[in-house]
């Protein structure tokens, strides 16, 4: 649940990275870290951050900022990002990914496989921030950025980053440096990723789906390896314009009885906050494949779209399959112009399969 009050707003592991490696590299010239440090975001905003822990040696310096993700319930909120600075002879900056932070290991992404998870507008934003420091103290700005989030491999289980081909922690992210609470940034982000390196690894089939439950059912009912799948959720129509611009051969949705409903009904966000089911238009539906009026009242009344469901399947209706064809047409008009092929599936609670429409 949301907080009843304004919502406060946190920063990026981008910008966290960030803060930590330009107060690193100002200590490894100077002798003395910044702190609190303060940096450029994307769009210009300056912003300070104070240091959770410090260390300079002969050689090297490390800084660490606390993540603070306002109240967005971020995987990585209160996480150490820590940030370590090395001289190098040339070569400008490069980046090393430190304990918790993942490597690419699969084609898609932003970065090549073999880079550290370390996205390219984070990267940038270290890189002038370096330059920064460097221009200030009269340096080359020839380093090694490691970032470390100490915790972030077990962090990383409750990401998509394995799925992902991201191995050995979490990414740095953010492109403009700012979490907005409940903007479900980094869950798009995701999905868009999972196209991405579905396409680039070859794969002609993929499935979103809006739950555990449902991808589960769907990964079982056409034998898909765990690449193929999409952790939608309830944003179906991010999930489809995205592959109207990088398309799949072939998209099955799956979800359950509600939320494909929803979207035969038009919804392209299925979240309970932007509206429920119609029911009196799922009533309508079960009159088309031969509801009598007693049953049709009966799902126009239901309390709920499961119920509604139960009473259809009682009279032996095809309710489900009629549902999962009107999904599909809706789909299929956000992909128009395209060649991808959709199908719809529907699974109750328990992941059985109770409507089916063909690609």
């Amino acid at each position: 649940m949301k907080p009843d009050r304004p919502l406060k707003r946190g920063w990026t592991t981008g910008a966290c990275a960030t803060a930590a490696a330009k107060s690193a590299y100002t200590a490894l010239l100077s002798g003395a870290f910044e702190d609190p440090v303060t940096i450029a975001l994307p769009r210009g905003e300056r912003v300070a951050f104070a240091l959770a822990r410090q260390d300079l040696a002969p050689d090297a310096a490390t800084a660490a900022i606390v993540k603070d993700a306002g109240d967005d319930p971020d995987v990585t909120h209160g996480a150490l990002v820590e940030a370590t600075v090395r001289q190098a002879e040339s070569g400008g900056v490069r980046f090393r990914a430190g304990p918790g932070v993942g490597t690419v290991t699969k084609p898609g992404l932003p970065v090549g496989p073999g880079e550290p998870a370390i996205n390219p507008v984070p990267r940038q934003m270290i890189a002038g921030a370096i330059a920064e420091v460097a221009q200030a103290h009269g340096a080359a700005g020839d380093v090694e950025v490691e970032i470390a989030i100490p915790g972030g491999e077990k962090l990383a289980e409750k990401t998509m980053n394995g799925r992902l081909g991201i191995v050995g922690g979490l990414s740095i992210l953010g492109t403009t440096g700012i979490v907005v609470p409940y903007s479900c940034a980094a869950w798009i982000h995701s999905i868009y990723s999972g196209i991405d390196v579905a396409r680039a690894t070859g794969l002609t089939h993929v499935a979103g789906a809006t739950g555990s439950t449902s991808e589960a059912a769907v990964q079982r009912h056409y034998g898909l390896p765990e690449s193929a799948l999409i952790d939608m959720g309830d944003f179906v129509g991010g999930m489809l314009k995205h592959l109207r611009k990088h398309p799949v051969p072939r998209v099955t949705i799956a979800g359950g009885v509600a939320k494909m409903t929803k979207l035969a009904q038009g919804r392209l966000d299925l979240h309970s906050g932007k509206g429920g089911v119609d029911r009196a238009a799922l009533a309508e539906v079960a009159k088309q494949v031969g509801a009598g009026e007693a049953a049709a009242v009966d799902i126009a009344a239901a309390n709920t779209t499961a119920l509604a469901f139960q009473i259809a399947a009682a009279e032996g209706l095809a309710l489900g399959d009629a549902i999962a064809a009107a999904a599909r047409r809706e789909a299929e008009a956000v992909i128009a112009g395209t060649d991808i092929r959709i199908d719809v599936l529907i699974f109750d609670r328990e992941g059985k399969l109770v409507g089916s429409s063909s690609p």
